[in-house]
């Protein structure tokens, strides 16, 4: 009982030293954002072709769209290596960045009859990042067997989350955000 009590004691001394010293209060997430960095995945396999890739910049974070002729909601995103479709060639040589995101789509960059529906060949890079806070380049890492790969270079591995929007018309977009930093 004596020792409960001595330690207890302690522990409360202890927390009013923190307090005091300001080791107690947590830092504060940049702009709110409490997204995270490990690997996330969520939808199905669609047939929906990818018809463009744009970039945009934000207050808190860069943004990677990638828009489809028709309803796709199939994506894997985390950071790690890159390989292009079919051949499983590394894109990091190729991909200017301080770290990678490897982004695979559920859905092909070609339509039924097996005609690209980009302009991009393998290892093109798909967007100018120039002056972005965050983004570095985006890289196709082509399409195969209804898949389709992306390297997404970015300053640092940083906080982004991945969601899907419907329109415009039957069209549907995966959006990809990375803050521009973790706090405060």
């Amino acid at each position: 009982m004596r020792l409960r009590r001595t330690l207890l004691a302690l522990v409360m001394v202890l927390g009013g030293l923190l307090a005091g010293a300001g080791g107690a209060t947590a830092a504060t997430p940049y702009c709110g954002i409490t997204w995270g960095s490990t690997a996330k995945a969520d939808g199905t396999l669609s047939s929906a072709p990818l018809v463009d890739v744009r970039t945009g910049q934000h207050d808190c974070w860069d943004r990677v769209v990638f828009e489809f002729a028709g309803p796709a909601d199939g994506w894997s995103v985390g950071y790690g290596e890159a390989y292009t479709e079919g051949q499983g060639l590394a894109l990091s040589p190729y991909t200017a960045g301080g770290a990678l995101l490897r982004v695979s789509l559920r859905a092909p960059a070609y339509d039924a009859g097996h005609a690209a529906t980009v302009p991009y060949r393998t290892g093109d890079h798909a967007a100018n990042a120039l002056g972005y806070r965050t983004l570095r380049d985006v890289v196709f890492g082509g399409s195969f067997e209804g898949y389709t790969t992306f390297a997404v270079g970015v300053r640092a591995q940083l906080p982004y989350r991945v969601f899907v929007l419907t329109g415009p018309g039957t069209h549907s977009r995966i959006v990809l955000d990375v803050a521009h930093q973790w706090q405060e």
